[in-house]
């Protein structure tokens, strides 16, 4: 066989040939050799796919860059002998054993049952579910099941043609380090697959093979409902709100439609177009809800129809949630990831009350990423219990959780302002699903006790905490030298020296008092000029406190070639000009996209809006 010439390259093409037994990818490899697309194979063959958000997430096509059977294998043998090496007694594995759940998209199911053979072959426990599952319900059955591990196939929001396996361990959290490291090494030590990891007889009769959804999923729904005190679920069952639901091709119907049974809610109405899972994601290419009004037309549209008021929506595999209500004009309102966490926060506290009338708020807590809103610190100033922030992703927030619970705190609601939440501590992870269900009775408790909208109940948070005001958006930079280089520039701003960072914007007009970086760990608002968050130098983070109030921070998406920016402008309860606070917000924004990241020079994409 002719190959490239290139030592490197042809040794990578020959494993490539030897090990993978799946015959749509082996051919992509074969058809580039013949063509002799060095370059496609070098690519393809020559970088490997890391650990990021959590686990994996790529295109889906052959190649050690991309999501494929050969690399899921690999990935479990890993992550197999991982967890082996940290749980050393064989009798765990066949005890506790790991859960695999998997979403609708393309080899979802493929690449959950061939990581189920991987385990089954060295004598783990597995549970692996026989039907789709939203994401939420595999960290629920890790806490359920005592498993050791757990992993969810699914590329969440990302556009069909990815896939991705996110991994959680034992606590029932997302990995972090070092786990995260030590699962990559321990992949890198396991590549070549073994024989028995493609034979498909492994999962006939076994034994150790079984379906947790008869055993998790009730228990998940009854926890939902015992966190709600009756005269909300009486008012649910009175309330006259219609609700609008769509699972945007998702797994999300059967399981927010169960939620609103269980809680007493009437029934909602679907978007019946996109009620079932469908990985070509036909009326929504890209489907994500927190794109706003370009994924939502179709559910605006059932919503006006059906003079429905509230449009609830869910992200593919069900772990994030959007909100929309209807206007007096009769249009709808979307409400962004931070207006929801706002709403949520509030009714977390209120429920909380109503359980516990007489409890010691003190001991309890609110988490939100860095990135987000601070309208739970300044609820938190108020009402007296206690905000945390962590760095962006549930990863951090739900062991952050984890942490909080062990001092004996009781944490009563963590988001992040990508339309994640977490309501409780059934799931230590953003949860679309109870989400949906709590934002419904909140409604119908607003709307029947206080005769009040969520636009409403949100304005009134914001006169009596201060108004939030926030603008979260990016910018699309497919080169990733580019970025690196636009980043470098921020934190050698004079003249190139280490640690110097922009002081102002617009000529001077707007000064900044401090900035965190947290890709290098320098802060300027502390004594030693060291961050207190966790670094980390494989991603791009920088945030920026300006004097008058606007904190913005500046970073890049791990899943995405996106570089993402984040705006807040704080008031005080006693700030009532709340149009002046956004007009200086959205002027200060537009600027700092253009002097800091100058897209016009650096070619770089806007987001539509």
């Amino acid at each position: 066989m002719a190959l490239s010439g290139d030592p490197e390259l042809d040794g990578e093409i020959r494993k490539w040939i030897r090990w993978d037994k799946c015959a749509s990818t082996a051919c992509q490899i074969m058809d580039a050799v013949r063509a002799k697309d060095w370059d496609t194979l070098r690519k393809r063959l020559c970088t490997r796919i890391s650990f990021g958000t959590a686990g994996l997430r790529a295109c889906m096509r052959a190649g050690f860059d991309s999501m494929n059977e050969l690399v899921v294998i690999q990935t479990a043998q890993g992550l197999c002998e991982y967890i082996k090496e940290q749980y050393p007694d064989p009798a765990d594995w066949s005890g506790r054993g790991i859960v695999f759940g998997y979403d609708g998209r393309y080899n979802s199911h493929r690449f959950a049952e061939l990581s189920a053979i991987v385990f089954l072959n060295n004598d783990f426990k597995v549970w692996l579910f026989k039907r789709y599952v939203a994401t939420p319900m595999v960290p629920f059955a890790i806490l359920r099941l005592q498993c050791l591990a757990g992993v969810m196939v699914t590329a969440s929001h990302n556009p069909k043609e990815d896939n991705g396996y996110k991994v959680y361990w034992t606590n029932g959290a997302q990995i972090i380090p070092p786990h995260d490291e030590g699962i990559q090494e321990s992949i890198l030590n396991n590549l070549e697959p073994k024989g028995s990891s493609w034979d498909d007889s492994a999962m006939c009769s076994n034994t150790m093979l079984e379906d947790p959804y008869d055993i998790v999923v009730p228990p998940y729904f009854d926890i939902l409902k015992k966190q709600l005190p009756c005269t909300s679920l009486e008012a649910n069952g009175r309330c006259s709100l219609s609700f609008t639901y769509t699972a945007m091709h998702g797994v999300g119907y059967a399981f927010v439609k169960q939620a609103f049974a269980r809680i007493n809610l009437k029934p909602f109405i679907s978007v019946c177009e996109q009620q079932e899972p469908d990985p070509e994601f036909p009326t929504t290419p890209m489907p994500n809800p927190e794109e706003g009004k370009t994924s939502l037309d179709l559910s605006i549209k059932t919503a006006k129809a059906n003079s429905s008021q509230i449009i609830l929506a869910n992200d593919p595999d069900a772990d994030r949630l959007a909100v929309a209500e209807v206007r007096e004009d009769g249009s709808y309102k979307l409400f962004s990831g931070n207006e929801v966490g706002a709403l949520l926060g509030w009714w977390s506290l209120e429920l909380h009350k109503m359980r516990e009338p007489d409890c010691d708020v003190s001991n309890c807590v609110m988490i939100a990423s860095t990135v987000s809103s601070k309208i739970l610190r300044a609820m938190a100033e108020r009402e007296g219990f206690q905000f945390f922030e962590t760095l962006t992703g549930f990863k951090w927030m739900g062991n952050k959780a984890i942490e909080l619970q062990q001092a004996g705190k009781t944490v009563l609601f963590a988001f992040e302002e990508a339309i994640g939440f977490m309501v409780g501590t059934t799931v230590l992870d953003k949860d679309g699903v109870s989400a949906a269900g709590h934002l419904a009775t909140m409604a119908c408790y607003l709307r029947c006790k206080l005769c009040m909208t969520l636009q409403e109940k949100l304005r009134d948070i914001y006169e009596t905490y201060g108004f939030h005001t926030t603008v979260s958006s990016y910018v699309i930079c497919r080169c990733p030298p580019v970025i690196e280089q636009i980043f470098e520039r921020l934190r050698t701003w004079d003249e190139g020296k280490a640690d110097t960072y922009p002081t102002s914007i617009l000529n001077g007009e707007y000064e900044i008092e401090n900035v965190r970086d947290l890709t290098t760990g320098f802060d300027s608002s502390t004594g030693d000029k060291k961050a207190t968050l966790p670094t980390s130098s494989s991603s791009q983070m920088i945030t920026f406190t300006f004097k008058n109030g606007l904190v913005v921070t500046l970073r890049t998406s791990g899943t995405e070639p996106k570089m993402k920016y984040y705006a807040e402008m704080c008031g005080k309860p006693d700030e009532k000009n709340w149009a002046k606070l956004t007009n200086t917000m959205n002027t200060m924004v537009e600027a700092i996209v253009e002097e800091f990241y100058e897209p016009s020079k650096n070619g770089l994409q806007r987001r539509k809006e």
